[in-house]
């Protein structure tokens, strides 16, 4: 009986944030198909795993952190093969249109590590807690905080650099 409960929460919390979750997906492989096979992946992993969850009402934190994971290995796997999807690779073709919006932000925030990224993605892009952050990382709430703390530093520096040398 707790187990279909279970199920249908389950159910019930990815239907309502399949658009989230494929956008934390795209936010780390920044590629349409692995977004798409992370989400297939980590719905696969969290309805066979379903019997680990201890706690039913933290089933949004439990299945955003196996997207999170699944992610990280599918980066992993990938390490060395960094294909693009095809609207980038429109984009490079001749006659696109340029689209410049937030470039700078974008190619910073690649640049952070991991760790970093995650936490500023699932606090900032998926409007997430600090308190939902920590546990999708399974984190303490004071190191999710640290982190935030030294990953908007870091974007802070790296922007006002670019934005000074543009002056000059």
């Amino acid at each position: 009986m707790l187990n279909r409960k279970t199920e249908k929460l389950l159910t019930r919390c990815i239907t309502e944030h399949k658009e989230n979750v494929y956008r934390l997906a795209y936010s780390y492989v920044k590629n349409k198909d692995d977004a798409l096979d992370i989400v297939q992946d980590s719905i696969y992993k969290a309805m066979t795993n379903i019997e680990n969850l201890k706690d039913p009402e933290a089933v949004k934190s439990w299945f955003y952190r196996i997207v999170v994971n699944t992610s990280l290995d599918c980066l992993r796997k990938n390490k060395k093969v960094q294909a693009m999807d095809h609207e980038t690779m429109e984009t490079f073709s001749t006659g696109a249109e340029d689209a410049y919006t937030d470039l700078d932000l974008q190619r910073t925030l690649e640049e952070l590590p991991d760790k970093y990224r995650s936490v500023i993605f699932l606090r900032y892009f998926e409007d997430m807690k600090i308190e939902e952050v920590a546990a999708v990382l399974d984190e303490n709430v004071n190191t999710v905080k640290t982190r935030l703390y030294q990953a908007l530093k870091y974007l802070r520096i790296q922007m006002n650099d670019g934005f000074s040398k543009e002056i000059k």
